[in-house]
């Protein structure tokens, strides 16, 4: 809100002030730039950055150069009043409606972040490894400073276990895996991590049994230590992994 009443007024200012006496394009480029240019780099330091911020960002749709300009005072006028009662109402409006808890807040990235699981369990929605972490890692910096270190957990498994679930999907494509790797997914996208674990031990055994010697050693051995990985990670946090069944 004070950013917009500075911004007004240094609009009003360069507008009816200074840019008359300057009718070349050079001059209309430094005026304007005397004021972006300070407001932008301002802008991107963490002191009072929102006020910097809404200068930069208001400044030029009001003072609206054109060829030719237009100095119509009333429109002008017209133009800021509407500006400034729309930056008004929302910052009455953020001190009407009350913030979400840090509970509440807790709550719902964790919700999300398992219902994101569970489609990506099956398959309904496609995700990148890049696409889940940088999901699952913006959730964890917006996790509120009152969260749980348990709550925190619950969230890095999450991080962990899609993770290796994106990793299982592309092995089992590539060595026809499907149809045992969806058993354990559909019983984690039921919200039965019991079942999921031992459908994944069931599998980790049938590769087990493999010789070395087959082609793809290695890459079955990634594929027995993302199982595990997941085993576990279900294991610890099975409370977790298991409220809410799927819909």
């Amino acid at each position: 809100m004070l950013g917009i009443f500075l911004t007004a007024a240094l609009a009003a200012i360069f507008k009816f002030a200074v840019l008359p006496g300057n009718e070349t394009f050079i001059g209309l480029a430094i005026s304007i730039g005397l004021v972006l240019i300070p407001a932008g780099a301002l802008s991107a330091l963490s002191w009072q950055a929102a006020i910097f911020g809404s200068i930069a960002s208001w400044f030029v749709p009001l003072v609206t150069p054109e060829n030719p300009i237009s100095y119509d005072t009333l429109q002008f006028y017209n133009s800021t009043l509407a500006i400034v009662a729309g930056a008004g109402a929302a910052a009455l409006a953020f001190r009407l409606l009350p913030p979400l808890s840090p509970g509440l807040r807790t709550h719902r990235l964790l919700a999300f972040s398992l219902r994101d699981l569970r489609s990506l369990t099956t398959g309904s929605t496609p995700w990148t490894a890049n696409e889940w972490e940088g999901t699952i890692y913006s959730r964890l910096s917006a996790l509120p400073e009152q969260a749980e270190p348990l709550q925190r957990a619950q969230l890095t498994a999450a991080l962990s276990v899609g993770a290796e679930i994106i990793r299982l999907r592309h092995v089992a494509q590539r060595f026809d895996w499907d149809a045992e790797l969806d058993k354990a997914f559909d019983a984690l996208a039921r919200g039965d991590s019991s079942v999921a674990i031992d459908r994944l031990a069931r599998l980790d055994q049938r590769l087990a049994a493999l010789p070395n010697t087959r082609p793809g050693a290695r890459v079955r051995l990634r594929a027995r230590s993302s199982i595990l990985a997941t085993s576990e990670a279900l294991a610890q946090h099975a409370a977790y992994f298991d409220s809410g069944a799927a819909q």
